[in-house]
């Protein structure tokens, strides 16, 4: 898989008004110094979407449950009372206890979390999964690419998370099984101020977009009446 090869096709398959993904991997060393982001950790991937690097550890998340979704501390004790009492996510602590424990959030022995947009790297080589930032007509597209040589009724969910839980946890978990689930996301009332009204998340994890680099061309992004309808919409040309 070529990184410059994959941005060519999105670019024909999107235009060039759709925005590039961004991708994110774990390393031992920082790509980048990033200053601490107190709150949510997306408060921070604005600069990334612009084309910045953001390399992140358990000092610069400024977010317990940034910290915990992300693999780099235990659950922090107050999270339970935390996202149902005060966030009212969940109705009990309790309930949010069994989607910890269901959840199964892997720890990471790697130093640091880098997030890049995909035009910022040169390949695709330790990637946990490509995050696109998608409107209602991008997000069809990719969708319907994904159910292109997928018949499974999970091929693409959207579950219950937190932001960071939507993206990175989902992704690790998923590579770690060898998945090819796909995660719509960005539900999450905490994330919603720091992304526009327009715009949620689509989460490929690497475990799936190696096969899905390859079934794009023969997809209905190329070459469909229905697709250049909205492709031209996507890029404001009027028919």
């Amino acid at each position: 898989m070529e990184v410059k090869v994959f941005i060519n096709n999105f670019r024909e398959a999107f235009g060039d008004a759709a925005e590039l993904p961004i991708v994110f991997w774990y390393s031992d060393n920082k790509i980048v110094d990033t200053d601490k982001i107190n709150g949510c950790l997306f408060k921070g991937i604005g600069q990334v979407r612009q084309g910045r690097l953001m390399s992140l550890n358990a000092d610069t998340i400024g977010c317990g449950g940034g910290k915990f979704y992300t693999g780099f501390t235990e659950m922090p004790v107050h999270v339970p009372h935390f996202v149902s009492v005060k966030e009212k996510y969940k109705e009990t602590p309790e309930m949010v206890i069994d989607f910890v424990d269901k959840l199964g959030v892997c720890k990471t022995d790697k130093s640091y979390l880098n997030f890049a947009r995909i035009d910022c790297i040169d390949s695709f080589d330790h990637i946990e999964g490509l995050l696109f930032f998608a409107t209602p007509d991008v997000l069809s597209g990719l969708v319907t690419w994904t159910y292109y040589d997928n018949n499974a009724e999970d091929a693409v969910v959207s579950l219950f998370a937190s932001g960071c839980g939507s993206v990175v946890t989902h992704a690790v978990n998923e590579n770690k099984q060898n998945g090819k689930r796909t995660f719509i996301g960005f539900f999450d009332l905490s994330v919603r101020p720091y992304v526009e009204e327009n715009i949620l998340s689509f989460m490929i994890p690497m475990s799936r977009f190696k096969e899905m680099y390859h079934t794009m061309r023969g997809s209905s992004l190329f070459d469909t009446h229905a697709w250049t309808k909205i492709r031209n919409r996507i890029n404001g040309i009027k028919e």
